[in-house]
């Protein structure tokens, strides 16, 4: 169908059902540099994503090895994430906190940078997190609810058993309150598994 063929040429589309979704939108290219559409409405629905998004972020983390996470919010201000690298490179993380997942406390990971264009879509009933793999990295991400402190939730970055892309014994950058969260072991999941297991990214 004609729609079809236009979704096809704007994005790499992923139709497995898997909730965390890695997205590479395509961009045209001449002479003067690139063009790409990296979101719309009727091209992410029809990848299953149509959820609404309400906010957008911006992030600069200016040391390597700067880590934000694993951070949610718990409904009924969940969030879906739509997260993109626009300068440098970082890796890119979600965890299934669903209870009654057979995947459930299992991970996925994939480095976006500015280079490759890609995104990862975390659905609600993730942590999410991000390692920058170099200094004075930005990145933006899209939120479907605005942010709630009531809500507010995270488990540490080291108690998942995340393999994060660091020389062995290095420590990452984090905020007082990221060495202050709860291991994944002590969470109290509020997130129900919903039939759709985590799947590797595609």
């Amino acid at each position: 169908m004609p729609q079809a063929r236009v979704l096809r040429r704007t994005i790499a589309l992923n139709m497995t059902p898997n909730p965390v979704k890695l997205i590479t939108p395509k961009r045209f290219g001449d002479s003067r540099g690139w063009f790409t559409e990296v979101y719309s409405d009727k091209t992410f629905a029809a990848i299953g994503i149509d959820c609404g998004f309400v906010q957008d972020n911006h992030s600069l983390s200016k040391p390597q090895f700067t880590l934000r996470g694993l951070h949610f919010q718990t409904p009924p201000h969940g969030q879906d994430k739509l997260v993109r690298c626009i300068r440098g490179r970082i890796y890119d993380v979600a965890v299934d906190l669903r209870r009654g997942s057979p995947s459930y406390g299992q991970w996925v990971g994939a480095e976006l940078t500015a280079e490759n264009g890609h995104q990862l879509f975390v659905p609600v009933g993730f942590a999410h997190a991000f390692l920058t793999l170099e200094d004075d990295c930005e990145v933006t991400y899209k939120v479907s609810d605005v942010y709630a402190p009531d809500c507010d939730g995270g488990i540490r970055w080291d108690s998942v058993g995340i393999d994060w892309p660091m020389p062995a014994g290095a420590t990452p950058e984090l905020s007082d309150k990221d060495t202050r969260l709860p291991a994944l072991a002590d969470l109290d999941s509020p997130f129900v598994y919903d039939g759709n297991p985590l799947l590797p990214l595609a």
